[in-house]
């Protein structure tokens, strides 16, 4: 068993800032002399860049992911009731949103496999008081979209991409075009919160669409509901990424392809050391989907007890790992008079007893890796 002397980070956003320490300390500095901390050059900049990267037909950037959700529900012109379809098994945020807005979170199963919405429980909760659909792109994988497209068109509904966890990759469709993940429904979300594949310093978000009509409307509730300065048109928030974060987006952005290429090498060695062990099942790669692995997550196929063991183990051993998420939707006290459940939702109650993620992010040395993988195959005596 190989030793390591170090602290092992879930995310080592110290070493990835070290790394870039010259482009990132020279981004900062300019906004600051500049002194154009809000709407800057710099916000421009990163959104033209968003764009460019994303193909996307508009950019508009905010001030946290879950903002991006709440301001593209509120730029569909929903009414109170309505109702949204969304999983079970996500983080809080993406039906969150829509409770607060007095819409109606129908909660849906996830795939046990990808871990992302399942498509026939999207279909069975639907009824005709639905509105929209929020496919969640969970821990680095698209969800089934051409799927979800069609059955929204076929249903007249809205598709809002939660697009927090999978900066970066790609849909692959049966014609055998590709769409990065965000940039196909009539909306899509993402958050730069600083652990993300693409995250700032602080807190910021972004939508995007390739609607004209939509892409005028986000701008005007991010912006207290104004085209024009102090006439307000229709009631809006103040959502917006200041100019610091996005000079260090802007940076990290430069950057983002090797970032992913580092997760993907490390999923890769992750992979070939579990893939023996039968106690775990390694991520799934949907055949529709790249894979960005904002999450490495396991499944312990005997369930919470032994998952408690691996994770108190792992960390005798200095090794970090997380539960996400160790309730599903549906449990959660917040939810109890304002979600609706019409489909059995058991992927999301077995997978919240079993997952673990262990660390993965772009500063692993192959040592790190190594010593993380042969702690849990010690654990499962291989």
């Amino acid at each position: 068993m190989k030793s390591f002397h170090g602290k092992i980070q879930m995310v080592d956003l110290k070493g990835q800032y070290c790394r870039l320490k010259s482009e990132i300390d020279a981004a900062i500095s300019g906004v600051i002399e500049s002194t154009s901390f809000i709407n800057g050059p710099e916000v421009s900049a990163f959104t033209a860049g968003l764009e460019k990267y994303t193909g996307s037909g508009h950019v508009v950037t905010c001030a946290n992911g879950t903002d991006a959700l709440q301001i593209a529900l509120m730029s569909l012109g929903l009414e109170k009731g309505d109702e949204i379809l969304v999983p079970a098994f996500t983080y809080v945020a993406s039906a969150e949103v829509i409770a607060l807005l007095g819409l109606v979170p129908v909660l849906v199963d996830v795939d046990r496999d990808t871990f992302n919405i399942s498509c026939a429980s999207m279909e069975e909760a639907w009824s005709d008081r639905c509105r929209a659909v929020i496919p969640v792109h969970l821990f680095g994988q698209s969800a089934d979209m051409e799927r979800i497209l069609s059955f929204a068109s076929d249903k007249g509904l809205y598709v809002i991409e939660d697009n927090a966890q999978s900066f970066g990759a790609l849909c692959h469709f049966s014609d055998g075009t590709s769409h990065m993940t965000g940039t196909m429904g009539n909306i899509g979300c993402t958050s730069f919160f600083p652990s993300k594949i693409l995250g700032c310093y602080g807190d910021g978000g972004a939508l995007f669409t390739d609607d004209d009509s939509l892409a005028s409307r986000i701008r005007m509730i991010a912006n207290h509901g104004q085209r024009i300065k102090y006439h307000h048109d229709i009631t809006g928030c103040n959502s917006r990424l200041d100019s610091i974060q996005a000079a260090i987006l802007r940076v990290k952005l430069s950057h983002i392809d090797e970032a992913i290429s580092a997760r993907r090498k490390a999923a890769e060695f992750y992979d070939k050391a579990f893939e023996s062990l039968d106690e775990v099942r390694i991520p799934y790669r949907a055949p529709y989907s790249d894979h960005v692995f904002h999450q490495y997550t396991l499944v312990v196929k005997e369930g919470p007890a032994v998952r408690e063991r691996l994770r108190v183990f792992l960390e005798s051993k200095g090794i970090p790992s997380m539960i996400y998420y160790p309730l599903p939707l549906h449990k959660q006290k917040a939810f109890e008079k304002t979600a609706v459940l019409r489909t059995a939702l058991d992927n999301s109650c077995v997978l919240s007893e079993s997952v673990l993620s262990i660390p993965i992010h772009t500063e692993m040395s192959d040592g790190i890796i190594e010593y993380i993988a042969e702690n849990v195959r010690e654990f499962f005596g291989k």
